[in-house]
């Protein structure tokens, strides 16, 4: 069993566990993965409730040649080979494996089938399942196990030293595609000649394959300020970038985990790309609580008070037909005089348009 997410040698052929999820929220790790994985070869997805189609025509229309199978013996029969690797890719109620899912998690690791969770619960201290993975030599990838004391790290104020543009991609709501956005715009950087790396704050943007970061919500509070500025110091004395984009938790006011104060704060960023969801009127999952999402404007607003300008803002059309979708994005650019882009419709290459000319700014004043 191991906990070291930066070791390269985790990486080869795996399928995703989706628990009949497939086609929801929930299973947005999935999603994430079947999008881009440079750290995995995606063979498949087992999830019995959508067998026979393809992962990518359920998650956006799109064919992307991954198959969806009821059981992993059907994924190797078909595909001529075992994964290296399952992943689970879904979240679930309290971070806990569901008891339905326990006959699969075993029926893998007796097959030889590591296994790589990404949900709270650790399954390496779930004895029945360290002990047949002991057996049968496969490992188990709890992502989110907090890491050792002498392995956190505190703020120290190294983060001046930092001359990369600082990018933090913010939402105003969690699970809104912060980290799809922040990978959307670190590719289309990097195609253009911008050497750009991303700082991931969840096991996602682990798995997908991101080499510096940590996962937020496993760490301890006084370690999160330094965390993420070591994850950043870490990427700009290793890679040298351009621009350093970083993956937002939750949103600044969302109760249920308030975040993203530390990002702008600790780590002292030159510009924040804005997710929203216009169609939203409550917090995600706490629609009983009645406390509204805030405007954008509010938002932009609070930003600016902690430090930060907001270079643009980007939209989940979720719940919103194409005419909805452009007039919510008209409405907030007239309504807050900011760049609005649809970057599932769009494409995030307005928004990358905004970087690369902060870029050629500061190296203009470099000279």
């Amino acid at each position: 069993m191991t906990n070291k997410l930066h070791q390269d040698t985790i990486s080869g052929t795996a399928c995703i566990i989706t628990g009949g999820l497939l086609n929801d929220i929930h299973a947005k790790t999935a999603h994430g993965l079947v999008r881009q994985s440079d750290r995995f070869k995606i063979l498949g997805i087992i999830d019995h409730a959508f067998a026979g189609q393809d992962a990518g025509e359920i998650l956006d229309g799109k064919h992307r040649n991954i198959p969806v199978y009821a059981n992993p013996d059907q994924l190797i029969e078909h595909v001529g080979q075992k994964p290296d690797y399952a992943i689970i890719g879904m979240a679930t109620k309290g971070g806990v494996l569901p008891q339905e899912l326990y006959p699969l998690v075993r029926h893998v690791l007796e097959m030889g089938i590591s296994l790589v969770n990404g949900l709270h619960q650790t399954i390496g201290d779930i004895e029945e399942f360290a002990s047949i993975a002991h057996s049968s030599d496969s490992k188990i990838i709890d992502v989110r196990k907090p890491k050792g004391f002498k392995d956190l790290h505190f703020w120290t104020g190294k983060i001046k030293e930092v001359e990369a543009l600082k990018i933090g991609v913010l939402g105003t709501d969690c699970a809104l595609g912060k980290r799809t956005t922040s990978k959307f715009l670190v590719n289309d950087l990097c195609d253009s000649g911008i050497n750009t790396h991303m700082i991931y704050t969840g096991q996602t943007g682990w798995l997908q394959g991101s080499k510096y970061g940590f996962v937020f919500d496993a760490t301890p509070n006084d370690f999160i300020s330094g965390e993420l500025e070591h994850a950043v110091y870490e990427c700009w004395q290793q890679e040298s970038p351009d621009v350093i984009v970083m993956e937002g938790q939750s949103s600044l006011r969302n109760p249920s985990g308030p975040c993203g104060s530390e990002h702008i704060i600790s780590c002292d960023l030159d510009g924040v790309i804005l997710q929203h969801a216009p169609a939203r009127k409550y917090f995600n999952g706490l629609e009983d609580y009645g406390k509204p999402i805030p405007t954008v404007r509010d938002e932009i607003a609070l930003i600016e008070l902690l430090g930060a300008p907001t270079i643009c803002v980007t939209l989940n059309t979720e719940d919103l037909n194409p005419e909805e979708a452009r007039e919510a994005k008209k409405r907030i650019e007239d309504d807050c005089s900011v760049p609005v882009v649809l970057p599932l419709q769009e494409g995030i290459a307005q928004c990358a348009d905004i970087v690369r000319n902060m870029v050629k700014q500061v190296r203009v004043n470099d000279l």
